[in-house]
């Protein structure tokens, strides 16, 4: 059964849902088996099918890991946690879905301004 871990240890995937924030950059971690890619695939398009199609969903990417990695990076943009949250509902059954060798960390960002080198 996939496993559900924290990015950060000091605060929870559904807490960071309770903030009013907007617009936010969702970033996913997928760990597995490097066999299980495959598999992996098949659930994740499934499920970014469905995210394309929600209200508030702006953008998203998958990266892989290279050199025979099993790790995958999904960054996503929404307009809001709000929207996000909305979506979520049903994340056990989705996770369910996944390769049973699956670690998924999702955590929620923000841009921040750094002056000369970046923007909000």
């Amino acid at each position: 059964m996939t496993k559900f871990v924290e990015m950060d240890d000091h605060v929870k995937f559904l807490s960071q849902l309770e903030e009013d924030a907007g617009p936010i950059i969702e970033v996913i971690k997928f760990s597995m088996n490097p066999e299980d890619g495959d598999e992996f695939l098949k659930a994740w398009e499934a499920d970014a099918t469905y995210f394309k199609s929600q209200p508030g969903f702006i953008s998203g990417q998958l990266h892989k890991g290279i050199g025979g990695s099993g790790t995958f990076i999904i960054y996503a943009v929404w307009e809001s946690t709000a929207q996000l949250k909305a979506v979520n509902n049903n994340l056990q059954a989705r996770l369910s879905k996944y390769p049973a060798s699956t670690v998924v960390s999702p955590h929620i960002f923000k841009k921040v301004a750094v002056p000369g080198i970046c923007v909000e």
